[in-house]
């Protein structure tokens, strides 16, 4: 049995907040830090404010085999980055051991290590050297680099000259280009356009089918069912669950998603688009029939969209996206389409609803985008507007539904089987009828 290449055993980090922590501090700060005491005791609060310890980590175990490709999940603060500093070495757990077996490089912030004085190319030596690549591996990766990032033109300029996504794609294009047996990213294909990150996401998904050990981290979904082999959830600080990518993912949007609400209330909603005139108040999603069982696969549902302008609207149209756990869109519908068209009568305030005949959607969280605008112009748009739960039914009256591997939507079907043996008597009878009908027509 291999030893594994990644053994976390109960590791723990605590910071203490509030409280500074200097190895060699200046004559000034202790003359500050004084003064900062006097004060406390005459304020009646001495000590540190704020203390108590904060543990980013508590007991986290984990064991990563050689080869693993393993999504780390969880919400903001949830102790991602925190396990991947320790593992990188750049900060040590308070309590706990970690040990890491084989040569181990971090993608951890893309162009940590860019100097803007330099030029590309001499900053693909610093950065290389920085990430632990000897100077004949980087002459020998140099042109594949380059490539990669697309800057041949610029490779002699000062990269202080560079736009924003030309800097990311050399930085990534060095990172990317390590030989190391266990890797470590941290969202990284949150930078860049879609383009890049596609490339990104190859240029990893290159790397996993190496057998390198891989962690992945990302808010990308999608991106961590498809690369990862397996997925671990992180909340508070605490390992929440470890298994197969689909189950903690489902898990992970189940506890983010809360209780969910019939009636979700759009006022100052955090998923409004920047530009947005706030116009939508409400939405409901909800069984055509009222009923209190919640929707279930097959049923037909209703979107009700409460609507209020400062003035009158003409020609006003709704549109509304419904997106699985992973954030890929499933289908959409707008007014304008499907009849009876966009809202010709000019309205001030009123409510759209809609009736969706049949669902086909598989159990699961299903997320709504909503637009209400124009033709050429949204005034508001909500991502994620709300959230609603589809509930296994049975559909097809056989007692079963379709694995939930199969996608975010089922479709009746009709099955039918022919025997070989009967196929080939009905060829030899259709074989006498046309010859029969050769000997008529003859």
């Amino acid at each position: 049995m291999s030893r594994p290449a990644i053994l976390v055993e109960n590791i723990g980090k605590s910071y203490n907040l509030g409280r500074r922590t200097r190895s060699f501090p200046t004559f000034r700060e202790a003359l500050v830090d004084s003064a900062r005491s006097q004060l406390r005791r005459l304020s009646g609060r001495g000590g540190d404010e704020n203390s108590e310890p904060f543990w980013a980590l508590k007991d986290v175990s984990l064991e990563v085999k050689p080869g693993e490709v393993v999504g780390i999940i969880g919400r903001n603060g949830a102790g991602k980055s925190t396990l991947l500093k320790i593992l990188s070495r750049i900060t040590e757990p308070t309590e706990g051991c970690v040990r890491v077996r084989g040569r181990l490089a971090s993608l951890l912030e893309v162009g940590t290590g860019f100097h803007p004085e330099l030029t590309g190319r001499e900053n693909v030596y610093l950065n290389g050297s920085i990430l632990g690549m000897k100077k004949s591996e980087i002459n020998r990766k140099f042109d594949q680099i380059v490539a990669f990032a697309e800057i041949e033109q610029f490779l002699d300029t000062q990269v202080k000259h560079y736009s924003s996504g030309m800097y990311v794609r050399l930085a990534f294009s060095v990172a990317a280009h390590l030989e190391p047996q266990i890797l470590i990213v941290d969202e990284v294909l949150a930078v860049g356009d879609a383009a890049f990150q596609k490339k990104c996401l190859g240029r990893i998904e290159e790397v996993t089918q190496e057998g390198r050990t891989v962690l992945f981290v990302s808010h990308n979904m999608p991106a961590v069912q498809n690369l990862c082999t397996r997925c671990v959830l992180l909340e508070r600080g605490r390992l929440k669950m470890d298994g197969e990518p689909a189950d903690v993912l489902t898990a992970y949007n189940r506890s983010t998603a809360g209780k969910l609400s019939d009636i979700e209330d759009l006022t100052g909603h955090h998923g409004r688009t920047p530009h947005s005139i706030p116009t939508m108040k409400r939405v409901r999603v909800s069984p055509h029939e009222g009923g209190a069982g919640g929707i279930h696969m097959g049923d037909d549902v209703r979107i009700e969209v409460t609507f209020e302008a400062s003035k009158l609207l003409a020609d006003v149209t709704l549109g509304v996206q419904v997106k699985n756990s992973l954030q890929v869109p499933v289908f959409g519908i707008n007014t304008s389409v499907i009849p009876p068209g966009p809202l010709a009568k000019p309205i001030k305030r009123g409510m759209v609803s809609c009736l969706l005949k049949t669902i086909p959607l598989m159990p699961g969280t299903y997320n709504l985008d909503l637009y209400f605008g124009s033709y050429d112009h949204n005034f508001d748009v909500i991502h994620e507007a709300c959230q609603f739960e589809v509930l296994p039914a049975d559909v097809f009256g056989s007692g079963k539904i379709p694995p939930a591997t199969s996608g975010s939507v089922f479709w009746p079907a009709t099955w039918t089987v022919t025997d070989e043996e009967e196929l080939a008597v009905g060829e030899i009878e259709q074989g006498q009828k046309v010859g029969n009908e050769m000997e008529l027509t003859g």
